[in-house]
């Protein structure tokens, strides 16, 4: 715009004495010289108005024969619907807001158009008010010179009141300064700007040395157009992903939750899905027992919400008593049933000869409060056979007592516990019929015709089935890996899947972990050894150069009790020190390692712990330096996961999820920096050897390469970001719509 301005200080102005005022000179019947050479390129005809013309080059005449063609059709249409009278005509045409015409087109027009033209009732529409297309015709026609007005014509317009819409003559009609042009490049063709004052001529439009220049300080004042219109770019439009999934309410009715109340990777499982689900603004409620073994320290604001919840239960009715609280943001509902059975007050969660039972009316007691307390969730989420008779309770009970709205989905997390049990859980639970229920499609075991099994009756009743990671999902379904199941799983392929879990990095992150002594991440990672140091005073073993193996979980036949005995027998043998933390539902299999730890209790780089304990567990995970998992078969697998998150390297078994998450050093597909621990296929001695035996090499023989792997491990992101967006597209599948 500084060059526009310039441009105009410079032009050159006439000699005195040959300044002629254009409109002096028409007026006379002397047109100027420019106006006689631009008559002669357009060939127009000499008339009184021809200095209209002086400023107009051929391609703009083109441009206003273009508009003038496209005004003419626009009247030719709309000339049927006007009337003789010019009140009527306005009247009818009063929604429509009438374009500005150019002077030549009226010409065309009737009489009463001249009349309707200038009717108090006309709605007059300003350039500003088109769209850029229709503004760039009227700029340009806007200086089309007019017909001289007829008799009749006059006398019509000094009978009306308000001024006409459409000029009279051409010097109303020709604007008083040069159309306004935005700056472009120089091949673009000029636009029009709406909202600026005047701005310097083009130079293909300049005047001739006959007309005078405008005043340089009229031009300083009104060319200047306002600074955002001219050099400010406009900023682009911020892009959100919005997911279509409305918002929704959730139901989570489960027998663990972490860290109140946890025994294995199911407890993570239900607080980081669940955290990760109020994030993406759905609301969650749980549902657990009210053990007297909680963890009472993580729950806040725990109250009587409900107390007097009658369960059906044997042709009769247990009081309950449900409590509300938080559990680190997570609302939960603690339900505690008072009966002699002491169902939840055994000083643990399962290891009991009636556990089907207890769940079985834990589960009755979670739909009986959801139907009483009037919740009407679209999903309810239920995990595992413990909680497997949801499905079954609501669409063969509270249905019929109007519980239509909520859809089911249902969380296998280990095939091998089924809750297999008799007829009795008929008569307990109220269902009754055995008839009904002894039935293949329903809750009869596959293999066993007087047994029930509720974790099928948990397929074959809920909306989806899902497990923790799809390989096992096909290896449940067609490598064995279902015991007993995979009949039904076939049938029911249609709404069966898995989802890989996720790790709660709010919880699991050495570098806002609440329970380290010492916080480190990837640009910090030495202070991962003061951690190492830490665990070795806190369980009082030698500290020493060597590494630490550890395990950490549940004392399952799942996991591979057996090669966990060996394993920590041979790194003992290959300069090693070993930790062990868990505990098992089995009796015999906590004696057992009870008994190995008082073998081993003078050992100062051995120290096993029986029981579970959370603030310890994250303290394993940073101070060991290889997290062992040699499982016989893995859903998912939440060990592995959390150890690379805290730069601990992992030793597992190619199965189930393991083989989808970890990748061996020395022999993956994968590149250098994606390899992220050590595998073994074979479940025997010498396959645990073949990898643990490599990493413990690694750890002393090549310190560098064991320091890489760590990094590589702790760079991999196992969130809960991807399965929280997977659970919600099957909830959203599976809603009622």
């Amino acid at each position: 715009m500084l060059g526009n301005r310039t441009h105009l200080m410079t032009q050159k102005t006439p000699p005195k004495g040959k300044q002629t005022d254009a409109s002096e000179a028409q007026a006379k019947g002397k047109p100027a010289k420019a106006t006689e050479k631009q008559r002669a390129q357009t060939g127009r005809p000499k008339d009184g108005k021809a200095e209209a013309l002086s400023n107009i080059t051929p391609e703009r005449v083109a441009v206003s024969a273009k508009s003038e063609s496209a005004v003419s059709r626009n009247i030719a249409d709309q000339a049927p619907e006007q009337t003789s009278s010019p009140t009527m005509a306005s009247a009818a045409k009063a929604p429509e807001a009438p374009e500005t015409i150019s002077p030549e087109v009226s010409e065309k027009k009737p009489e009463n158009a001249r009349s309707e033209a200038s009717s108090p009732d006309t709605t007059r529409v300003s350039p500003a008010q088109k769209n850029p297309v229709e503004r760039v015709s009227v700029a340009f026609t806007a200086e089309l010179p007019e017909a001289e007005p007829t008799l009749e014509d006059k006398k019509t317009l000094a009978e009306t009141d308000e001024p006409p819409s459409v000029p009279v003559n051409a010097e109303d009609a020709m604007p008083t300064t040069e159309p306004v042009f935005l700056n472009h490049a120089p091949n673009e063709e000029p636009v029009p700007m709406e909202a600026a004052g005047p701005a310097p001529v083009p130079q293909d439009l300049k005047p001739s040395e006959e007309t005078p220049p405008p005043e340089p300080e009229f031009i300083l004042a009104e060319t200047e157009p306002p600074a955002a219109q001219v050099e400010a770019k406009p900023e682009p439009t911020p892009h959100h992903t919005v997911s279509a999934i409305p918002s929704m309410f959730i139901i989570q009715i489960t027998p663990e939750l972490a860290p109140v109340a946890k025994v294995g990777g199911l407890a993570d499982v239900v607080f980081g899905l669940s955290n990760e689900l109020e994030i993406r603004g759905n609301h969650v409620e749980i549902i657990l027992p009210k053990y007297d073994c909680l963890r009472y320290d993580h729950i806040w604001g725990l109250c009587e919400t409900y107390n007097d919840l009658w369960v059906p239960w044997y042709g009769g009715a247990i009081h309950c008593t449900v409590y509300f609280g938080f559990v680190h943001g997570r609302k939960c509902f603690f339900i505690e049933p008072h009966s002699a059975d002491n169902f939840f007050n055994r000083g643990c969660i399962y290891g009991f000869n009636d556990d089907v039972m207890r769940f079985a009316f834990f589960t009755r007691a979670a739909m009986e409060f959801l139907w009483k307390s009037g919740k009407n969730p679209e999903i309810i989420h239920c995990h595992d056979w413990q909680t497997a008779l949801a499905p079954v309770f609501l669409f063969e009970i509270y249905k019929f007592l109007g519980m239509t709205h909520p859809r089911v989905c249902f969380t296998i997390h280990n095939f091998k516990h089924q809750g297999v049990t008799g007829a009795q859980l008929l008569h307990a639970t109220g269902l009754n019929r055995p008839e009904y229920y002894f039935h293949y499609d329903r809750l009869q075991d596959n293999f066993n015709p007087h047994a029930l099994n509720l974790m099928k009756g948990g397929v074959v009743y809920s909306n989806f089935v899902t497990t923790v990671s799809p390989r096992h999902a096909s290896e449940a379904k067609d490598q064995g890996q279902g015991f007993g199941l995979e009949p039904t799983l076939h049938i029911h392929h249609v709404k069966y899947g898995g989802v890989v879990n996720g790790v709660d990095y709010n919880v699991w992150n050495p570098e806002i972990d609440r329970y380290l002594p010492y916080h480190f991440g990837l640009d910090n990672i030495d202070d991962k050894y003061k951690n190492k140091k830490a665990l070795r005073d806190r369980l009082m073993i030698a500290d020493n150069e060597k590494p630490i193996v550890a395990f950490v979980g549940r004392l399952d036949p799942q996991k591979g009790l057996e090669l966990i005995r060996h394993a920590i027998f041979y790194t003992l043998h290959r300069r090693g020190q070993f930790v062990l933390l868990g505990s098992s539902p089995d009796g015999q299999i906590n004696s057992y390692f009870w008994s190995l730890k008082h073998q081993l209790n003078d050992n100062p780089d051995c120290h096993i712990e029986i029981g579970f304990n959370e603030e310890l567990s994250h303290l394993i995970y940073a101070g060991a330096d290889i997290m062992l998992v040699p499982s016989q078969f893995e859903p998912c697998g939440l060990t592995q996961l959390i150890a690379m998150r805290y730069g601990t390297i992992p030793v597992v078994r190619e199965v189930g999820g393991l083989a989808d998450t970890v990748f061996d050093k020395d022999y993956s597909y994968k590149p250098l920096h994606e390899r992220n621990g050590y595998v073994f296929k074979n479940y025997d001695y010498s396959g645990l050897e073949s990898a643990l035996g490599r990493a413990l090499s690694c750890y002393y023989d090549y310190p560098e390469h064991f320091r890489e792997l760590m990094k590589n491990a702790m760079r991999y992101d196992f969130s809960w970001k991807n399965p929280g967006q997977d659970y919600l597209n099957i909830y959203d599948y599976i809603r009622e719509k």
